[in-house]
C-alpha cells in the first residue's frame, strides 16, 4: 500500500527520537570565528491542497517541508534556501526552544501548533564555525507564514514528493580557490521560485530522505554550479 501522511509522521518520529546523524560534507574551510551554537526547525506537515500529483511516489503528495530564502544581506549563506532557525540565546531551555523561537520570529509559525518529534545529532558548519542542532517538528495546527524581511525574504511549503522526483535532484558544485565541494541538491519548481536547495539544507534533507527510505534513484552526475 502507498505510504500515508500518518506513515510519514510515524517514520519521522522514529528517526528523530533516535538522534540520527546527518551525512554532511563541509562546503568551505573552517574559519577562525568563535564557535556558535544554533538550532533549525525541520518542519513537516500536510498541505490542505497540493499541486497535480507528480514526483516520487514514495511519499503522499500533500506531505511538505517548510523552507525560507535568506536575505541577501546576511553575513553567512546569504540568499540561500534554508530551514528557519538561528542562534541560541541564554534564556533558551534547549535546542527545540531555540528552533521554535527563531522560526516564529522569521516566519510567523505559531509554536503551539508544532509538535517536536525529536532532534538529529548536531552538525558543525565550518564556514561559520557554527554547531547546528536540527530539530524535527510536525505541524499539528498550521498557521499562516510570512517572511520577516530581516533574515528571510521568502517562506514557502515545499512538497516533498516534488523534491524527491529524480528530475529535481542533482549535485551542487562549489569551487573555492583550488578546492571543489559537492553535495546533494534539489531544484524547486517554478511555482516555488525555481530556487536551488543545496549546502547544509540540501544535504540534511537528502540524508533524512535516505534514512527514512523515501529516496528513489537519481543521477548524481547532474550538476548545479553554485557560488559561495
Amino acid at each position: 500500500m502507498p505510504r500515508t501522511v500518518a506513515d510519514a509522521e510515524r517514520e519521522l518520529r522514529a528517526l528523530a527520537s533516535g538522534r540520527a546523524a546527518v551525512a554532511f560534507t563541509p562546503q568551505a574551510p573552517r574559519t577562525d570565528r568563535p564557535l556558535r551554537r544554533s538550532a533549525v526547525l525541520i518542519l513537516f506537515g500536510a498541505l490542505d491542497r497540493h499541486p497535480a500529483e507528480h514526483g516520487a511516489r514514495t511519499v503522499p503528495p500533500q506531505l511538505d517541508v517548510l523552507l525560507t530564502r535568506r536575505a541577501d544581506g546576511m553575513r553567512h549563506h546569504a540568499g540561500q534556501i534554508a530551514f528557519p532557525g538561528g542562534g541560541t540565546e541564554p534564556h533558551d531551555r534547549d535546542a527545540a526552544h531555540t528552533a521554535l523561537r527563531e522560526a516564529a520570529e522569521e516566519t510567523g509559525v505559531e509554536p503551539s501548533g508544532v509538535e517536536v518529534l525529536g532532534s538529529l545529532q548536531p552538525v558543525h558548519i565550518p564556514v561559520s564555525n557554527n554547531l547546528v542542532t536540527p530539530v524535527v517538528g510536525w505541524w499539528r495546527r498550521a498557521s499562516p507564514v510570512a517572511a520577516d524581511h530581516a533574515e528571510s525574504v521568502e517562506v514557502f511549503r515545499a512538497p516533498v514528493a516534488e523534491m524527491l522526483d529524480p528530475a529535481a535532484r542533482g549535485t551542487s558544485v562549489l569551487r573555492h580557490g583550488a578546492s571543489t565541494y559537492r553535495g546533494a541538491a534539489f531544484a524547486l519548481g517554478p511555482h516555488l521560485g525555481g530556487h536551488l536547495v543545496w549546502g547544509f539544507t540540501g544535504m540534511t534533507l537528502a540524508s533524512l530522505f535516505d534514512e527514512l527510505g523515501w529516496s528513489v534513484p537519481w543521477d548524481p552526475r547532474r550538476e548545479f554550479p553554485v557560488s559561495p
